[in-house]
């Protein structure tokens, strides 16, 4: 197959060049937020561009935790029936987009009221036994205690157990031992009054019913109630959740604790009933917000991602650097570089945005249950690790500046490195998604395309790459499981890295998809000509670490690999010109931003004595 690029011509790679001002920025804004950014995630933008939600320099950890709740109650004040945005996952994932610009904390306490207990408390309470009042007004924050000390993953077989006592219809919760303290949930004091959706094991009549979610008050204002013991955990630098351990010493429930759903019920005799014959899914029927969950985080570490572009874009346009053999200086961004480093982020968190946009309604529909588990699972492992390299890529291209908090991108990452674990450890969640992969359960393989011949710039050509690829992972890791084994462990460790790059493939192969549909999707022809080189060169990235592969295979030919890193080359120097552009579709208002670097004269930002970076007195 003859796959050639154009010649070192320095002419652009796939037709003529397109005038940086006949780009529309709002094209590009309308085709990132799926068509919805007026009525999703316009008012959000704005609204977050409050003086209560401005950089605050300085302040103790303490203080930070006591700031975040604040905001969150300035939040649901702001919020047009509660019950309804946590009931709507599309409004909800809108939300966290920019949470994931404000504050990590704050994103952190929203997810876990909103999604985790408010969106678990509605769902399980069918018949509205609970007063939800205290929740939706925020007179009561709402957290969730799942994880062990000596259970993490394993969260189904945890120890905590909730023993009913028919004599006076109640329920008691104890931890039996030091492993089986409530790992991490923020029930610190920070906040004042907070309830908790407890996972324990129901014990009726000495039968172990499996593990259900519990409602427990935990703390009021004068702190933990009576057999609630909670410990601080040690500070998470670059975040101020009120983390702590949390056990119980035979706490005494009413009846109405138990959170049961459709799927589950005591008689009026005390006997357990449920329509799930499995321990486990009845667990994992009460947990299944954390698929949901998954989206927000997902949501607010691109809105982190897309934010540390705009503001490195901006900076190295505005910082000026020596030229070769000149006495002029250029902006650093003139160099190809820091381009081809900049703007290949750019194409991931475009990739990125597109493969959200594609998981939010798959989560309802797509494929079913296993098919929306698969793509939500794959999705938030890719999304999450290519904002973690994006924000990395940004500090770094900001170089000093970048480690400044007021400059917002150090402090991004450890937000989004709590979203790679949070709402099941990306590498986890990969692993359960490999194995449905590989027996078909959720997943179908792409067709194999056919043979096509063209330039490395084709789109067509590019995709089919891709397809190869992913189908060389699904032929690779079906092929180790037959390999001699001496017990399950051992052929499942056969075969678990070739799967993992699979689930890679696939995510990387469903965002490459969503990014070309957005493209096709624009009628502009200059707007959709630079997006569809950024295509080209996402994909191109995407392939480099493959070309061997597929050298070997036969889909590429020698020519078409050795031409590779020019004709990324060849694109970062025709989109160069719309790298402002690129970023400025992200529509991150300058009050939301508020960076002194991403400011037009960032120098003499720095003397702006209302500028929210100015910590202390001058000296």
């Amino acid at each position: 197959m003859n796959l050639l690029a154009v010649g070192e011509t320095g002419a652009p790679v796939d037709g003529t060049a397109v005038p940086a001002d006949r780009v529309t920025v709002a094209r590009l804004t309308e085709a990132l937020f799926g068509g919805r950014f007026g009525d999703l995630h316009r008012p959000w933008a704005e609204f977050f561009c409050r003086d209560v939600f401005r950089y605050r320099d300085g302040l103790s950890p303490a203080e930070r935790s006591e700031l975040a709740y604040e905001r969150l109650r300035v939040i649901n004040e702001g919020i047009d029936g509660v019950e309804d945005l946590v009931a709507s996952t599309d409004r909800l994932v809108s939300l966290h987009e920019w949470l994931g610009v404000v504050d990590g904390t704050l994103t952190t306490l929203a997810t876990i009221h909103y999604n985790l207990f408010l969106g678990s408390l509605l769902r399980l309470d069918p018949h509205r036994t609970v007063d939800r009042e205290p929740f939706v007004r925020l007179r009561r924050y709402g957290t969730v205690l799942i994880t062990e000390l000596g259970y993490g993953n394993n969260a189904a077989e945890l120890e905590t157990t909730a023993a009913y006592q028919p004599d006076t219809g109640t329920f008691v919760l104890h931890t039996p031992s030091s492993g089986a303290q409530k790992f991490m949930p923020n029930t610190g004091p920070a906040g004042g009054s907070k309830s908790g959706l407890v996972a324990a094991r129901l014990i009726v009549r000495g039968q172990d019913c499996g593990v259900f979610l519990f409602l427990v008050p935990l703390r009021d204002e004068h702190g933990p109630l009576p057999g609630i013991r909670v410990r601080l955990l040690s500070e998470t630098p670059g975040s101020a959740v009120d983390h702590a351990i949390t056990s119980f010493d035979r706490v005494v429930l009413p009846r109405t604790a138990l959170l049961a759903g459709d799927h589950g019920d005591l008689t009026a005799e005390g006997a357990f009933r449920s329509t799930i014959g499995s321990r486990r899914r009845r667990f994992l029927r009460s947990i299944e917000r954390v698929t949901t969950g998954k989206l927000c985080l997902s949501a607010a570490a691109l809105g982190g991602a897309r934010a540390s572009l705009t503001v490195a874009v901006r900076y190295a346009h505005r910082r000026h650097t020596f030229a070769p053999a000149s006495r002029s200086a250029v902006p650093v961004f003139a160099y190809r570089c820091h381009q081809t480093r900049l703007l290949g982020a750019v194409a991931r968190a475009y990739a990125a945005t597109f493969l959200l946009r594609e998981a939010i309604p798959a989560a309802g529909a797509e494929a079913g249950p296993a098919g929306a588990e698969v793509l939500v699972a794959a999705a938030k492992g890719w999304i999450t690790w290519q904002a973690r390299d994006i924000v990395t890529e940004c500090r770094e291209r900001c170089g000093a500046q970048g480690l400044l908090s007021a400059n917002r991108i150090v402090d991004l990452i450890t937000p989004i490195e709590s979203t790679i674990t949070a709402e099941g450890d990306n590498l986890v969640i990969w692993t359960k998604a490999a194995a449905d992969m590989l027996t078909g359960r959720g997943y179908a393989p792409p067709a194999a395309p056919a043979a096509r011949s063209g330039p490395l710039t084709d789109r067509a050509l590019l995709f089919d790459l891709l397809v190869r690829h992913e189908l060389h992972c699904l032929h690779h890791a079906r092929g180790r499981l037959n390999l001699p084994s001496t017990d399950p462990m051992d052929r499942w460790n056969h075969v678990v890295n070739p799967a993992l790059a699979l689930v890679d493939a696939y995510a990387t192969r469903r965002a490459a998809q969503a990014f070309l549909a957005a493209a096709e999707s624009i009628a502009d022809d200059a707007t959709r000509q630079v997006l569809e080189r950024l295509f080209r060169l996402f994909v191109l990235q995407r392939l480099a670490p493959h070309t061997g592969q597929l050298l070997a295979d036969g889909h590429l030919t020698a020519g078409a690999v050795r031409d590779l890193t020019p004709t990324v080359d060849r694109l970062g120097a025709a989109l160069a010109p719309h790298a402002l552009a690129l970023v400025a579709a992200f529509a991150v208002p300058d009050a939301l931003l508020q960076a002194p670097i991403a400011t037009e004269d960032y120098a003499a930002a720095y003397d702006d004595p209302a500028g929210p970076w100015q910590s202390g007195p001058a000296g």
